[in-house]
């Protein structure tokens, strides 16, 4: 029976991962957390096999985590969950360690074969964003650029790129700023740039605006 323990700050997701795990014959949910805090304050007394930790928690930055994790648990096996299509952080992870990276829209069987594969002491990366993957994304195709996004994030792209404050998005798109200041945030992870000018030149380069 592998023990494993979940992190997600989005608690429908995070229910519903231990209860599609827990419905396995070989898994057990050992601890569910929905913050990087959470599980640092429990981690000297989790008991676990495999770590599937969010990637994008708000408390702590990946590589922090991941830093303190290794601290207080270094041989903890840890799969890495997030919506991020590109390797922003790989190469500053991989130095820290981790065991794998799954996409959440990936197949159910994915997951599966991923927990068993690091349990066992191997490492489970896909095969488009392994460790070797190293995508340029101001020189991607425009058809895998508008992959790497939602529609909703293509059209946020397209009014940040026409120098809207978020304000003013949030107001055409009749939502709030907070939901706007997080579509930027995410964009520009799954895009692999730090600044509006970043964002613009990728979207004049692939024909977006």
């Amino acid at each position: 029976m592998l023990r494993i323990s979940l992190v997600d700050d989005h608690e429908i997701f995070l229910k519903g991962l231990e209860g599609l795990l827990s419905k396995q014959e070989n898994f057990s949910i050992s601890n569910s957390f929905s913050s990087g805090n959470a599980l640092l304050e429990k981690l000297p007394l989790t008991d676990t096999d495999v770590l599937l930790l969010d990637l994008q928690l708000p408390d702590l930055k990946p590589e922090v985590l991941l830093a303190k994790i290794r601290q207080v648990q270094p041989d903890l096996k840890i799969i890495y969950l997030t919506l991020i299509r590109g390797n922003k952080y790989f190469n500053k992870l991989s130095k820290i360690g981790f065991q794998g990276y799954i996409l959440k829209d990936s197949p159910v069987e994915i997951l599966q074969e991923a927990i068993e594969k690091v349990a066992n002491g191997g490492e489970y990366f896909g095969e488009r964003y392994g460790k070797e993957t190293n995508v340029n994304t101001a020189t991607t195709p425009s058809a895998q650029i508008l992959n790497l996004l939602s529609l909703r994030e293509i059209e946020v792209l397209k009014l940040v790129s026409q120098e809207l404050s978020s304000a003013e998005i949030a107001q055409q798109l009749f939502v709030s700023v907070s939901t706007i200041d997080s579509h930027r945030k995410n964009i520009m992870l799954k895009l692999g740039v730090d600044n509006i000018v970043g964002l613009i030149k990728i979207a004049v380069n692939n024909g977006l605006i």
